[in-house]
């Protein structure tokens, strides 16, 4: 995933990088250190043409990296559906964007944070529910976050051990 570059700690990081690349006219490494770190090819080539001074910010940088970890996890329904709220609380809250950049923090560990959640708020599902469904067990539980629920466990999970 971060093969060439590493995984960056900020936006700054990054930039820093990238100016210096520019700079030495490494057009090649530049492309790698965009991919890596999930910067739209058109922001790449405004940067490169000197229209815009940084590759990113906080937000592009966080948004660039939850998109490059989930080509890397399979997601599905309410994964995908995480992955969005995800993104959506980099948009909201301008610590989150700056916290999902730093090292040690990830899309598996945030998709981790809101299964633990899941695993432990197990609910049992009414039987005139299961009936319904065509399940034949003899008990079914079930325990999905909400959103706002989500939302929490996402911002808790980056923000932790925040400073």
């Amino acid at each position: 995933m971060y093969n060439i570059f590493g995984e960056f700690d900020s936006a700054a990081g990054i930039n820093e990088t990238a100016v210096n690349l520019r700079r030495e006219g490494d057009m090649e490494n530049l492309k790698v250190l965009a991919k890596e770190n999930g910067i739209d090819e058109d922001v790449l080539a405004a940067f490169v043409e000197g229209d815009i001074l940084y590759l990113c910010d906080d937000m592009t940088a966080a948004i660039g990296k939850i998109e490059v970890e989930a080509k890397n996890v399979d997601c599905a329904e309410i994964m995908e559906d995480w992955v969005e709220y995800i993104k959506a609380q980099c948009f909201e809250k301008p610590e989150v964007a700056k916290a999902v950049r730093r090292k040690g923090r990830s899309l598996n560990g945030c998709i981790a944070a809101l299964l633990k959640w899941s695993f432990k708020h197990q609910h049992p599902v009414d039987q005139k529910i299961m009936k319904a469904a065509g399940v034949s067990a003899g008990r079914c539980t079930l325990g999905i976050p909400g959103m706002a629920t989500a939302k929490k466990i996402i911002t808790d999970y980056y923000l932790e051990g925040k400073g």
